[in-house]
């Protein structure tokens, strides 16, 4: 498996206005837009930081799991995303290797990206999502 880079650190958020304003307003940061991601229940909203970004998710349903990480532990980080080459080959070397995945296989993602996660037991506490872009991002 090939690892490209840090891809994006995502946040889950209550309001996506009061951070946007912090990251681009004070920090001078560039935002990238946003997008719904109907397959994730969220509304994303990207910000760019050198070769990386920041995730804000915003929940738009009760049931979506962004919404379940709010109620449960608040506000903050809630994963790590990591780019991949090639996420097929990425999760079909990790099931392999007997890493516990959420997804076993890759799912729709912002930005027309496919991603998968893998589950936080398996990987010391920490959320990590795999994610390969349809085009350079």
């Amino acid at each position: 498996m090939k690892i490209k880079r840090i891809a994006h650190l995502g946040i889950a958020v209550k309001d996506l206005d009061p951070p946007k304003k912090l990251y681009c307003d004070q920090l001078n940061l560039e935002s990238q837009g946003e997008e719904v991601v109907s397959a994730q229940k969220v509304k994303v909203s990207f910000i760019k930081v050198g070769e990386t970004s920041l995730e804000l998710l915003l929940p738009t349903a009760a049931d979506s799991p962004v919404a379940k990480f709010l109620e449960n532990k608040g506000e903050g980080i809630h994963h790590l995303a990591l780019e991949v080459e090639d996420i097929d080959a990425a999760v079909e070397e990790l099931k392999a290797a007997g890493v516990r995945l959420i997804d076993e296989k890759p799912r729709e993602g912002a930005h027309g990206s496919r991603v998968a996660f893998l589950h936080p037991k398996s990987t010391f506490g920490v959320l990590l999502e795999l994610v390969q872009y349809a085009e350079p991002h």
